[in-house]
């Protein structure tokens, strides 16, 4: 054997070895899709965002807003990003789904209280909770978040390694001084919810942060808010896809960007987090009206 060969085998391979010890072995998505792609009539939308996810080379991917989807439909987009398992919380509204790299035991299908559903299930040796919280009531999104929070409390006494991910609509206390009170966002939001109270989605003419903070208390961890600075970095809606829609331009979508889509962890994974993102970037302006969010997490000892 030449002396090169031995040199790169005694340096260089353990090197190698070092390197892919060090890389990420968990990676999570959650996408609100926005209407199933037009409730199944949007096929090229569906492909665009299946080989956006493809792309991300993902573990485990959290969907809401499968309308007219069939568990046969959301396993065709799993094994389009590669993965062999999927589950779909129920075939009739606003559904919500769970794919993965790894065999997924179905815990439960959480509908009873819930507007639209909770799924339940584990995978990779992970608790994950996907839900869809009520978009227009915050007395019904604090009625689902202590729903949750009792099933939560019940998983946290079994294990230590929990996700809780989705389109939760609902606003983070971390996020409350982003928010100019007199932006165009909440001035837009007090005119269509005058009069509501909380059967609407302001209290008191501001964002409601109880419901975020009833998951924070847990205590779960929020994955995003430690790696970004500001809604220009955290803003998950409304996506650029909107302007045609509302007729509205750019730059007001931008003024008044949200962060409503999370992924939040359980203390034991937060400390194996390695980064996070909301990815509201060009590439993803016309793929959903919600910006996709992934977490990514080395699990070794």
């Amino acid at each position: 054997m030449k002396f090169g060969n031995i040199f790169w085998i005694l340096v260089m391979l353990p090197l190698l070895l070092t390197s892919q010890d060090k890389k990420t072995d968990l990676k999570i998505i959650t996408y609100n899709v926005w209407n199933g792609y037009d409730w199944g009539k949007d096929q090229e939308r569906r492909e665009k965002v299946q080989n956006w996810i493809g792309a991300q080379v993902p573990d485990v991917v959290a969907l809401q807003e499968l309308c007219a989807y069939t568990p046969e439909k959301l396993q065709e987009d799993a094994e389009v990003w590669g993965h062999d398992y999927s589950v779909l919380l129920k075939t009739t509204g606003y559904s919500v789904g769970l794919t993965s790299k790894y065999p997924i035991e179905v815990k439960e299908k959480i509908m009873e209280g819930m507007h639209h559903g909770a799924l339940h299930c584990k995978t990779n040796d992970i608790d994950f909770l996907v839900i869809h919280l009520h978009p227009g009531s915050i007395s019904r999104r604090r009625e689902e978040a202590d729903i949750l929070l009792g099933k939560l409390d019940a998983i946290a006494k079994s294990t230590s390694k929990y996700v809780v991910l989705g389109d939760f609509n609902a606003h983070s206390p971390f996020d409350a001084d982003l928010y100019d009170p007199n932006g165009d966002l909440l001035n837009r939001l007090r005119k269509s919810n005058a009069g509501k109270g909380l059967d609407g989605n302001l209290v008191n003419d501001t964002f409601d942060y109880a419901v975020i903070s009833k998951f924070l208390s847990l205590p779960l961890n929020d994955m995003v808010q430690k790696y970004s600075a500001g809604l220009a970095e955290r803003g998950s809606f409304p996506g650029q896809v909107l302007g045609e829609v509302n007729k509205e331009s750019s730059d007001q979508l931008v003024s008044r960007l949200e962060r409503i889509d999370y992924i939040m962890v359980s203390p034991e994974l937060s400390t194996k987090n390695l980064d996070a993102k909301v990815h509201n970037g060009a590439e993803n302006w016309y793929l959903s009206d919600h910006y996709p969010v992934s977490a990514s997490f080395d699990l070794k000892d």
